[in-house]
């Protein structure tokens, strides 16, 4: 759906237009439970079945030549019935056209089925030839039920590559295999796990993808510039390093504590007129409900939900609770006359208070949605979880949570497992990797297997992500960027670093009045505090320490970076994105609040990695200058400036600002500073062509899962493509630089980097003729394609 058919508010999509009218004309004969003629359309596959419908042949379709036909022995709907119009027609022609999509999970069937809401105990089945582990005893049942064997288990290098790509999402370096493969302690693969784990910032690099996906966050596009939309980046990347417990990721999501998170339930101001379906109100509903829920508000926010059980009341129902003003139900787009009322979908967890303020209803929300006895909230992302690191959900597709999965048990003790676990994301990954099933052989897919009822045999392989494919090609190249586009701070400092780290600014405010020079500022008193910072180079990493007694907000060039009201709490600002070449504008708007004089006072400190690898601090002291006219600010730019500039005055600090400042000042600094990152990652750069031609979204929908099978254009960008020939040509220079003891050195590597084994005696044979001496850039380059473009390479199995 593009945001040109979102204003114009024509939903363009299965649900919307094709199910509508086949409901209003066909079910009644052809779906439920009725099957006139042997002709059911409850399924797509059913749909087919009779050759009644063909996709992409209008001409053969035989199911139109019935709507069309004037004849009353044959015409579809019978005589008696409302004819199909001529626009519903158009649009059945259009949906064959191009292909009949069909929504996942969608049935005109009866559905019988009801997910049960809170959590509920499971009896594992016996464990069979010791296998214990709560996975494995629950799926062997599974299969032997069904009769099936268990999939054979796989060997280390490949454990190696698959979990250190669903982990971390980088592939295992040689070194990394070889330390794998030596160890001889029956729990390595346990102890690789978390150790993986263990590695914050690579843990944090990989799922920041998955994350903006589901919550529509980027650094680039629709909203950002126009101040119609926020980054919730920087609080995201932090609660992935830090591995925030889910409930309370999610809470501070609903409601959130600071503005760090707010830009997710405030969705996109969309320009220009838009449907009733896409107000922030209802983007609002659409988004909790998706993304922690596993429920397509969306159908529900236009008409009562063809495709589940939720209805337009209950979709309003969620939009009062953010609303800020009186809600109009919409039907269709047009006035029902009735006005929503805030109110939680699963009211026997308890209800929302429509007469609290915005923020009270926001909380109790927040805390219904984790609610102990809300296992929709928990199953959905255990669901997601598996889905990541097994190919397939338990429930399929995972945003229609209402289907039935096809082992409740599993799911269910996968939930549980989270809730005793403190809601650590960490663990249930851990528990799904140190698994038998887990670590075994992918299925090998059939038609049959995709076409019909799912049923496990094991995990299924996976296409590297676009950000998976570019890191591994910067692994093996190394041809990595050397900044980050993500307004993130990127660290993992240790205390001793923290301590070493000397501060150098000086509390500053406003010049005293000549007449009373020691008399504390008034409350309320608001001024301007500047400085000028010229730079030699493109800054390649660096953060700003921030705080005031009592508030201020920042703008660097112009623009809007931070903002506090506490003096007690540091506010850090990565401005790698904000820093500019030459001259710099920084500016803050400080006030001193309370009820009568008290003391005041500005702290800034900076440090900055250039492009060239200068270093340069700067931080309040005397250089600063202050000015009492305020300008206008709109939609988070600083309007014209005017008035005299004045010299600062240095502030005495305050024994209370020293002891609560200075460690959270030394802490922000030292992680900018911070030297010993890991390689940059794509999940930190800004889209482009590319990566989104290679499946990554542009995040102004929420996205639960990539596609996994490769469109032909992707296939024309990967063989083709500008960025990654101009890539791989690097990557050949780069590594033609390196001092090989031999080709069968530079052969073993590549080999070793992309597919974690060794090469066959065949493949040494054929690279080996293919670098014959001498060894050239261009020569290496034409390996690399013939390497990164193997299935080996590109699939996860």
């Amino acid at each position: 759906m593009t945001p040109a058919s979102l204003c114009a508010g024509e939903p363009d999509d299965f649900s919307h237009k094709i199910a509508p009218i086949l409901k209003k004309h066909c079910v009644e004969c052809h779906g439920g439970k009725e099957a006139q003629g042997g002709f059911s359309i409850n399924t797509r596959g059913l749909f087919l079945d009779k050759g009644y419908a063909i996709p992409k042949d209008v001409s053969s379709s035989y199911f139109l030549d019935l709507i069309l036909s004037n004849d009353p022995e044959v015409q579809m709907p019978p005589p008696k019935k409302p004819r199909v119009s001529q626009k519903e027609i158009d649009q059945l022609k259009k949906w064959v056209e191009e292909g009949m999509e069909w929504d996942d999970g969608f049935t005109f069937a009866p559905r019988n089925y009801e997910p049960p809401l809170k959590p509920y105990s499971v009896e594992l089945p016996p464990a069979v030839d010791g296998r214990n582990h709560p996975i494995d005893r629950i799926l062997d049942s599974y299969l032997s039920t069904r009769e099936l064997s268990r999939p054979e288990p796989i060997d280390d290098a490949t454990f190696c590559r698959r979990v250190s790509l669903d982990l971390i999402g980088l592939l295992p370096t040689p070194e990394e295999l070889e330390a794998f493969l030596l160890d001889e302690r029956p729990d390595k693969r346990e102890r690789y796990i978390h150790s993986l784990l263990e590695r914050n910032i690579d843990y944090a690099d990989h799922w920041l993808s998955f994350w903006n996906d589901l919550l529509r966050n980027d650094y680039t596009g629709t909203g950002f510039i126009t101040g119609g939309r926020k980054q919730i980046s920087g609080w995201l990347y932090s609660a992935l390093v830090s591995n925030k417990p889910y409930d309370q990721f999610v809470k501070e999501l609903i409601a959130p504590p600071t503005e760090a998170s707010q830009g997710f339930i405030d969705g996109i101001k969309w320009r220009g007129e838009v449907s009733a379906g896409q107000t922030l109100e209802i983007q609002f509903s659409q988004s909790i409900s998706q993304s922690f829920l596993g429920i397509n508000m969306k159908c529900a926010s236009c008409h009562d939900s063809f495709i589940d059980r939720w209805t337009l009341k209950e979709a309003y129902g969620l939009a009062a609770i953010y609303s800020n003003r009186e809600l109009a139900i919409h039907r269709c787009d047009k006035p029902t006359g009735e006005t929503a009322e805030a109110a939680w979908v699963f009211p026997e967890l308890g209800q929302i208070d429509p007469a609290a303020t915005q923020p009270e209803r926001l909380k109790q929300l927040s805390e219904l949605m984790t609610h102990p006895e809300n296992g929709r909230l928990t199953r959905t992302i255990v669901n997601r979880l598996w889905a990541q690191m097994m190919g397939r959900g338990i429930v399929h597709p995972l945003d229609a949570m209402q289907s039935e999965p096809w082992n409740a048990d599993l799911l269910e003790v996968l939930s549980n497992f989270l809730i005793e676990n403190d809601y650590d994301m960490k663990q249930v990954l851990a528990l799904i990797a140190t698994s038998e099933a887990y670590q075994s052989q992918t299925e090998l897919l059939t038609q049959e297997s995709l076409d019909g009822e799912y049923v496990y045999r094991g995990p299924r392989s996976k296409r590297m992500t676009a950000e998976q494919f570019l890191d591994g090609v910067w692994q093996i190249t190394g041809t990595a960027p050397t900044s980050i586009d993500a307004p993130i701070l990127r660290s993992n400092v240790t205390a001793e670093e923290v301590e070493k780290v000397s501060l150098q600014g000086k509390w500053i405010w406003r010049t005293a009045p000549v007449e009373e020079p020691n008399r504390d500022p008034p409350a309320g008193e608001t001024i301007l505090l500047s400085k000028r910072l010229e730079l030699d180079e493109p800054v390649s990493r660096g953060v700003i320490a921030v705080t005031c007694d009592n508030e201020f907000t920042l703008f660097i060039n112009n623009r809007e970076a931070s903002k506090g009201n506490n003096w007690q709490k540091v506010e850090s600002i990565p401005v790698h994105h904000l820093l500019k070449k030459g001259k710099n504008s920084i500016i803050a708007i400080a006030r001193n609040t309370g009820s009568t004089p008290n003391p005041a006072g500005f702290y800034l400190e900076g440090r900055l990695v250039l492009e060239n690898g200068e270093k340069v601090a700067f931080a309040s002291d005397e250089s600063w200058t202050w000015n009492d006219k305020l300008p206008v600010s709109r939609n988070g730019r600083l309007g014209k400036v005017t008035g005299k500039w004045n010299p600062v005055q240095i502030v005495p600090a305050l024994g209370a600002w020293s002891e609560k400042t200075t460690q959270p000042i030394q802490q922000r600094l030292a992680q900018g500073a911070d030297e010993n990152l890991p390689m940059i990652r794509a999940s930190l750069m800004n889209n482009d062509f590319f990566m989104s031609s290679l499946g990554r979204p542009l995040r102004e929908q929420i996205v639960s899962s990539r596609p996994n099978e490769l469109t032909t254009l992707e296939a024309i960008n990967l063989t083709n493509g500008e960025t990654l020939a101009s890539l791989l040509k690097r990557g050949g220079e780069q590594l033609s630089q390196k001092k090989w003891k031999s080709p069968q050195e530079l052969v073993d590597f590549l080999v070793l980097s992309a597919f974690t084994r060794p090469p066959t005696s065949e493949e040494s044979e054929v690279m080996l003729s293919a670098l014959s001496e001498p060894i050239t850039p261009e020569k290496i380059e034409d390996l690399l394609w013939a390497i990164v473009m193997m299935p080996e390479f590109l699939l996860i199995r």
